[in-house]
């Protein structure tokens, strides 16, 4: 997570830019606040909090069958009578459960 997204979740509208991403070496541009150094790697880390938080969404991501094949699934259960779609959804779930 770089600074320049936890600068941004600070401060939308923030105009600034960062050497070799360094905090130390920030300039603010054109007005814009600046924010102190410690608010900074605080939103940082809190940012990065967050993404690990959501691991277990980009691990089902990719585990999901396609879209295509959802639609397949959900088309004959629903000509056959059964729920190979729903079971493929939650064993995808039961191997990445929510932390």
């Amino acid at each position: 997570m770089d600074l320049a997204k936890a600068i941004k979740a600070i401060n939308s509208s923030a105009q600034f830019t960062i050497n070799a991403e360094d905090i130390n070496q920030i300039t603010w541009l054109n007005g814009t606040q600046p924010i102190p150094a410690n608010e900074i790697l605080a939103k940082q880390q809190e940012l990065i909090a967050e993404y690990n938080s959501k691991q277990y969404q980009r691990d089902r991501a990719k585990a999901y069958p396609s879209i295509k094949e959802q639609l397949d699934l959900q088309y004959w259960d629903k000509v056959n009578g059964t729920d190979t779609w729903e079971q493929a959804i939650n064993t995808v779930k039961a191997q990445y459960p929510k932390n």
